[in-house]
């Protein structure tokens, strides 16, 4: 029972510190997600960020930066991975996409990204926040994607022309044989 007091207590000691200026600020909640389904060396990869203001007032200055991605690993192909916002207002949400190329296969840990903004007007200190994290993701050899999803067409076609001469050799000879026998009964007749 006095477990419960104290939690009530520490509680209401939390709320009643939550003033008024608080739910006037902007609060940003930032999540980045991998789009691809699989992640293959050589071809685009999609990284999505999306950005919500929960808060009661527009986020200023807001801004995005992802460090995450190697040089020496990645490569950008369409996008940034700094992107700003001069601000977001309350209860909507913004989207920025990057592009990237991966230069090398293995495992990768996609962490996340950092976002500071303004929360108010009347602010001076940044708030810094978190993006959530995908996780690790293995990056498929090319190679082996290629193996595994192509069509094959050059081998379905060394199979056509390898099967050609055992289907086609018996049939010559079936033909052969049928149009003697035809040409026969049609004289006969």
């Amino acid at each position: 029972m006095k477990f419960h007091v104290a939690l009530f207590i520490l509680a209401v000691a939390f709320f009643h510190g939550y003033s008024a200026d608080d739910e006037d600020a902007g609060r940003l909640l930032a999540s980045k997600n991998v789009l691809n389904q699989y992640l293959v060396e050589g071809r685009d990869l999609t990284i999505e960020y999306r950005i919500y203001n929960i808060g009661g007032s527009a986020a200023l200055d807001v801004k995005l930066e992802d460090d995450t991605f190697p040089e020496a690993d990645f490569d950008i192909s369409s996008g940034s991975l700094v992107a700003k916002w001069d601000r977001i207002a309350p209860n909507t949400n913004v989207t920025h996409a990057v592009i990237l190329r991966p230069l090398k296969y293995g495992y990768f840990n996609f962490t996340a990204a950092t976002v500071s903004y303004l929360p108010s007007e009347k602010s001076s200190e940044r708030q810094v926040g978190y993006t959530s994290a995908p996780g690790e993701g293995g990056i498929v050899n090319s190679k082996d994607f290629e193996r595994r999803f192509s069509p094959h067409v050059l081998d379905w076609l060394v199979f056509a022309v390898m099967t050609l001469p055992s289907l086609g050799i018996p049939f010559l000879l079936w033909y052969s044989s049928k149009s003697k026998y035809d040409i026969s009964k049609a004289k006969k007749n």
